[in-house]
């Protein structure tokens, strides 16, 4: 008697657990449109946070003379902006690194905004450390990491909280795993010159493999401000590829290929917080915003003069978008100063077109 009901007992329990199981996957299955971001962030905390933050340790890499300033995160607590600034660099077999992206970022983590202040590689600026003038882009050939972001703060007044130096030859693989990549390719790119690397990149494609994406960067045949702004639209492009939710369990082996090709003085777990952050909150919106510059030539070298107006307003930017106190509507944006342009010349014909209609009243 008692051995049965031992076996009832142990079915009873198997009964429940199954029965457990069973209402699990109708919730997960039923709720899982509503719930698949807090899904996707458990699944990433279980099974890959600590596999990417081992694989992250690898490329974490503090500046020479800097000691390591890592941002605590306080669940309690909101992640306050931060800057970045994140350097392309395209380094080819036997050739010299060079920064040929160079952008200041202000991250806003609590309301997934992004702020992208580029600046052209051919801009004319001190060179902190050198004490000389030169392209800007130099500052990382002569002295890395630590030059260039010496040498950016220097020109945009602003400090830099971390840097992120990514080869653009190592995202080559990253872009082939993800399966490609979307590109607004409306023409076809063709580099042609008989200087220059050849290739031709179709347009209207839906997506672009490794190589080509890695062309787009390096097409170098119209001008410097048409560059930054692929490159600022290649970076995008693959953080939205690697934002949905079917590309999660990939990380660990997208954090393999980059390898060596991935640096950063930003703390492993702050990166891995920022990312479960990123998982949970809306899609980022990224605005970008790039200093023009008047090209000139000097001892034969051609380079870019800033724009005095361009650079003014872009140090205004990152002031608004790094002060933890300046609320989601007060964010100043890339192009607040072409709608200001545009009502004050609204405003302007409006005003003219009721003076002449008043004008033309007196007359009658």
């Amino acid at each position: 008697m008692k051995q049965r009901d031992k076996r009832v007992k142990k079915k009873g329990s198997r009964g429940k657990k199954a029965l457990i199981v069973l209402l699990a996957l109708v919730v997960l299955g039923a709720g899982g449109y509503l719930f698949r971001k807090p899904l996707a962030v458990m699944a990433f905390d279980l099974f890959l946070s600590g596999q990417v933050e081992k694989k992250l340790e690898k490329s974490y890499a503090p500046l020479e003379g800097e000691q390591a300033k890592p941002k605590p995160v306080v669940k309690e607590q909101k992640m306050e902006p931060f800057s970045a600034l994140l350097l392309g660099v395209d380094q080819r077999a036997n050739e010299p690194a060079r920064s040929d992206t160079m952008i200041y970022a202000v991250v806003r983590p609590e309301e997934s905004k992004v702020l992208l202040v580029s600046i052209p590689r051919d801009t004319y600026t001190e060179i902190v450390g050198r004490d000389k003038e030169d392209k800007i882009n130099h500052a990382y050939a002569f002295g890395g990491e630590k030059m260039a972001k010496d040498t950016v703060e220097n020109f945009l007044g602003s400090p830099v909280d971390y840097y992120a130096a990514i080869n653009f030859e190592g995202l080559r693989e990253v872009v082939d795993a993800l399966g490609g990549i979307e590109l607004p390719i409306t023409k076809d790119i063709v580099n042609k010159q008989k200087d220059h690397e050849k290739f031709t990149i179709k347009a209207g494609k839906p997506l672009y493999d490794g190589q080509e994406a890695l062309n787009y960067t390096r097409y170098r045949e119209d001008s410097d401000f048409n560059r930054t702004k692929r490159h600022q639209v290649f970076l995008s492009a693959i953080v939205d590829r690697m934002l949905k939710l079917d590309q999660v369990s990939k990380i660990p082996d997208l954090m393999d290929m980059l390898g060596d090709n991935f640096k950063t003085d930003m703390m492993p777990s702050y990166i891995i917080d920022l990312s479960k952050k990123v998982l949970l909150g809306d899609a980022p919106s990224i605005n970008g915003f790039t200093i023009m510059g008047e090209g000139f030539r000097k001892n034969g070298v051609y380079y870019d003069a800033a724009n005095e107006e361009d650079l003014e307003f872009a140090k205004q930017l990152i002031t608004n978008w790094t002060d933890p106190d300046t609320k989601t509507e007060q964010l100043l944006m890339p192009d607040a100063r072409e709608k200001a342009a545009d009502e004050a010349e609204n405003g302007t014909k409006e005003t003219n077109e009721k003076e002449s209609a008043g004008t033309s009243a007196q007359a009658k």
